[in-house]
Order: structure tokens, then sequence, then C-alpha cells
């Protein structure tokens, strides 16, 4: 076992770019990590690495190791699923990715019942609004809101989200309400997620003809979701919000919707996860309670809203 977690320890590292984040992401210390290195690396009887005081990349042979010791991981993972099959009570890792919003209002909340629930079973979660890499960053399963792209990884819809424009009352005071969608083109600060490949230069509104998209612009943009939620609150400008992060701010009045006729393009609620992982029982036993829970969730958090 102390060989296979080297194998593991090198791979993050390979994939990661340094000693200190694999190590990090299999909860190590930087120590021991350079230490599962140099084990290896002494048992094989090469160097695996090339190492400067700024870099470190794998060698030659590193690069072919690590091709084959990934394949070599990969198998014992199925292996170990099949085995789970057969088992009552699953168990290992699950890591996961979310987006800012949903990760801390649907799926961060609900990972403690599911541990209490499934004690044998570890989540790892990481957040972020960037899209991610799942197979290159050793992640299980991938949670969105949005629309999907990637066509080689298996598709779970949990839900469709209501999403609705909306802005702070000292901003509609100072700048005006829109009354049609064209009115946002005309000097309106439309608060943009944006990072590099962003799909959201546009907002996707409903129409007398239909969904059409409007290019909007404004003073400010950020690649956290949050963040274009705080601006709103502050009277920056007009959010474009799935309606279960604004709800209790539109009760509150703290916000208020525009357009309500003209409400954007809903987004799917769902995840993605490699086909490899569709008969891991701890994959599905999270994602089949996040699918079940998230919902009851959702529904509840817009209820009074809509």
């Amino acid at each position: 076992m102390a060989y296979m977690e080297s194998l593991r320890v090198f791979c993050r590292v390979v994939e990661l770019g340094s000693i200190t984040s694999g190590g990090r992401d299999l909860r190590l210390t930087p120590a021991v990590a350079s230490k599962r290195i140099k084990e290896l690396e002494k048992h094989l009887g090469v160097r695996l690495f090339n190492r400067t005081t700024r870099s470190l990349t794998p060698t030659e042979v590193g690069q072919q190791f690590y091709t084959e010791a990934l394949r070599i991981l990969e198998t014992v993972d199925e292996a170990e699923s099949v085995v789970a099959r057969f088992s009552d009570a699953p168990r290992g890792t699950v890591r996961v990715t979310a987006p800012m919003a949903a990760g801390r209002r649907i799926i961060a909340p609900l990972v403690p019942e599911f541990v209490d629930q499934n004690p044998n079973i570890d989540v790892r979660m990481r957040m972020s609004d960037r899209k991610v890499d799942i197979l290159a960053d050793g992640l299980d399963v991938a949670f969105f809101v949005g629309t999907p792209h990637d066509s080689s990884l298996k598709l779970r819809k949990i839900a469709d989200c209501t999403r609705t424009l909306c802005a702070a009352p000292a901003y509609l005071e100072q700048a005006g309400t829109p009354k049609h969608p064209e009115d946002l083109l005309q000097g309106h600060n439309c608060l943009l997620l944006r990072y590099p490949r962003s799909p959201e230069y546009f907002w996707t509104l409903n129409s007398d003809t239909g969904y059409r998209k409007f290019e909007v612009s404004g003073k400010y943009d950020a690649d956290d979701s949050d963040v274009l939620l705080n601006w709103a609150l502050d009277g920056r400008g007009i959010v474009n919000k799935p309606l279960f992060e604004v709800a209790e701010h539109l009760r509150s009045g703290r916000l208020v919707e525009i357009l309500p006729d003209a409400r954007p393009m809903p987004s799917m609620f769902g995840c993605l996860y490699p086909h490899k992982k569709l008969q891991d029982p701890k994959i599905r036993l999270l994602v089949d309670f996040v699918a079940r829970r998230g919902l009851e969730v959702l529904k509840a958090s817009t209820s009074h809203s809509t």
C-alpha cells in the first residue's frame, strides 16, 4: 500500500507541477510527499523529475512512468469499485467541484449530512467559477449551473434553475428601471461573470419572438459570482442570477426584480462525471443524494419568490 501511495503522490505532483501542491491534494505534508517521491526514485533507480529553484518537471523517463502509473491507478480504482458493489458500506474518497454560489448554498451544506449517513466515505470539495478539467484535475464529480460543453463526460440533469434580472432600489432610483430588454443597452451597468474562455459576454433573455442574445456591458465584471451579487446589493448595477441565489434578497427588498416578462433563459443544475465512474457505488451514492436533497433545497429557497 505504501508503494501505491507513492504512485498517487507522483502522479498528482506531475499533474499539479509541485510537490507541495501534489501533497496537499492528497492531504500530505510537503515533507511526506517529498519522501514518497525520493523513495520511488530510489526504488526505480532513476530520476523522475528535473528540479530547479522555480520549476519541477518530469524527466523523459518520468513522463513515461507517469503514463503507466496512471494506468495502474485507474485499474486499481476500477477493481475496487467492482468489489465495492458487493459491500453494504462503500468506502473511499470522492473529489467534488462546484461553482461558488451553488457550492456554498446547495452542495456544501449537504456534505456533512451525506458523510454522517456514509461514514466510510470522505468528501474533498473545491469550488471555482472557472471551467475545470475533471480528468486532468483528478476529480470524480463536477456539479454545475449553466450549459455543459464536455460531451465526453456523463451528464446527469438535476433541475432547471429559473434565472432573474435584479438590482438594488438605490441603483434603479439613480439609473432608472428598464422597461424593455433593449433598455439594458442604453448605458446600464450590467454585472458580468468573466474569466478566460467565459461564455457569458451576453445575456439570453425572453422576448416576443423567443429567446434573444443581448450584448450587454458595464463598468464591473469579476470571475466570482458572489462578488457580482455583492456589487448588486451595493447598488452598482444589474445582475443576472439563478433565483436560488437572490431569493432571500428579493423577499427582503434589498434587490428588486426587473423585466419579469423577459426573464433570462433558465440554467441547468446538474453534474458531470467520467463514464468509468458510473458504476462506482460511492460516486453514485453522492450524486443520488445531492440530486434528491439538492432539489429540495432549490424548491425551499425559491418557494416564496416565483
